[in-house]
């Protein structure tokens, strides 16, 4: 466990998270942990590659074109844990979710997961946005949590953010695709670059501003992303993104059994 495991109470955690809308937690995997999430990860790559789909998430739109990243790449797919059980354990992990719970309370609900690789010398930018455009909650109480199997330096696309933007609440034209007032007032080059090591995972709420530079450096970056809801929070109703609803900690209260029984 690292030191700042061990120094930061879940009060603490909490704090950091509402003042600045992200917190970064060191080391909450262990060297073994992301040696095996490494192996599997890979394993998950090369298995949609090999598929006949298109896994290139690139975006589109006036910041891609603007950064001149119209011919990088970066793959990726929904929901890891249908893969591989190794990265299901990551889910449930202790340390992993001590964190979350200090941020999200007792009852914590995983909507989906993203692998996201960037390769190396072309790896895809992610414009500025929100992320509550895409999979709202009632509540609001959606945050993600990025766990790195691999370095993730500014010069390799790392995680950029606006510490404090959360509080700004849902801004219109958000979704970083169009050209409307994020990209406008919240310029990619004057965000805070998070730079993270193997193990590492950042946390942000669904309001924060962020996105990611290309990845121009020599070495392959790669994360997953947790997106986790609390127990008392439910997907407004009408929103088709893919969601787990799988109970991580706690109980879900707004689950019904018909919802359940969906697919």
């Amino acid at each position: 466990m690292s030191q700042s495991l061990v120094l930061a109470s879940p009060d603490a955690i909490r704090a950091e998270f509402l003042e600045n809308g992200f917190y970064h937690a060191k080391g909450v995997f262990t060297a073994s942990e992301v040696a095996e999430l490494e192996r599997d990860f890979d394993r998950i790559v090369h298995q949609i590659t090999s598929a006949d789909e298109d896994t290139n998430a690139r975006w589109s739109g006036p910041e891609v074109d603007r950064l001149n990243a119209n011919q990088t790449v970066v793959t990726h797919t929904h929901n890891v844990q249908k893969f591989s059980a190794v990265w299901t354990r990551a889910l449930l992990q202790e340390r992993f979710l001590d964190i979350t719970e200090a941020i999200l309370g007792p009852d914590i609900i995983m909507h989906h997961t993203k692998l996201f690789q960037k390769p190396a010398e072309k790896g895809a930018p992610f414009p500025m946005h929100q992320d509550w455009d895409y999979f709202p909650s009632i509540k609001d109480s959606m945050i993600a949590g990025v766990i790195h199997v691999s370095h993730a330096t500014d010069e390799m696309g790392c995680l950029r953010v606006f510490p404090g933007s959360h509080k700004l609440g849902r801004l219109n034209q958000s979704n970083g695709h169009s050209d409307g007032e994020i990209l406008r007032n919240y310029p990619i080059e004057k965000a805070t670059p998070v730079v993270a090591e193997p193990g590492d995972v950042v946390f942000f709420h669904y309001f924060t501003i962020h996105g990611s530079l290309p990845n121009v450096s020599q070495d392959v970056r790669k994360t997953v992303l947790v997106q986790l809801h609390s127990g008392d929070d439910r997907i407004e109703d009408g929103i088709t993104h893919p969601n787990a609803r799988m109970v991580l900690r706690g109980f879900n209260h707004e689950i019904t059994r018909s919802i359940a029984n969906e697919d």
